[in-house]
């Protein structure tokens, strides 16, 4: 039985079938960021290279964290040591999953923000106001064998992919 768009839990399975965005998920005008009050002095995302990591430059490279996510809430980071390769293939598995029929899918749907493995579209569903016009995978991933078991078995490649 297919539910209505506005039953329906992931923002890809409403997407397709609204012509506007509904109403839950439209912010008011004063939540909005105030572009003409952004930064506009030409700083880009933070990029924070690892390389050094395990060497003298540690506090360094952890003050550069600590700058990043306070001043600007997220950052990018290049000598990760993640193969290339690794990335593109969890990339492609991350694809296959949202891809997959809803019914698959929602398997993994929990608006519970304390679980360790959930496919949601808000952290905390219950108490928002408004909605985020997204979708998300959370994994918890450290250590690996104490979640693996919960993460999605379809694709089936999903889970060691993901472990790599």
């Amino acid at each position: 039985m297919e539910a209505s768009a506005t039953s329906k839990l992931l923002v890809s399975d409403i997407a397709s079938s609204v012509d506007h965005v509904p109403s839950n998920y439209v912010r008011p005008i004063s939540d909005r960021p105030n572009l003409s009050e952004v930064e506009t002095s030409g700083d880009s995302i933070p990029l924070i290279d690892l390389q050094e990591l395990n060497g003298p430059n540690r506090v360094d490279i952890i003050l550069q964290f600590a700058h990043a996510c306070s001043t600007y809430g997220f950052f990018q980071i290049k000598n990760h040591g993640v193969p290339e390769k690794t990335i593109e293939r969890m990339m492609t598995v991350a694809r296959e999953f949202f891809r997959q029929p809803e019914s698959e899918r929602v398997k993994h749907y929990s608006a519970d923000p304390k679980k360790t493995t959930r496919l949601s579209t808000s952290f905390n569903v219950g108490s928002e106001k408004v909605s985020n016009w997204r979708d998300f995978l959370r994994l918890h991933c450290f250590p690996i064998q104490d979640f693996i078991d919960e993460w999605p078995s379809n694709p089936v490649s999903f889970k060691e992919i993901t472990a790599e």
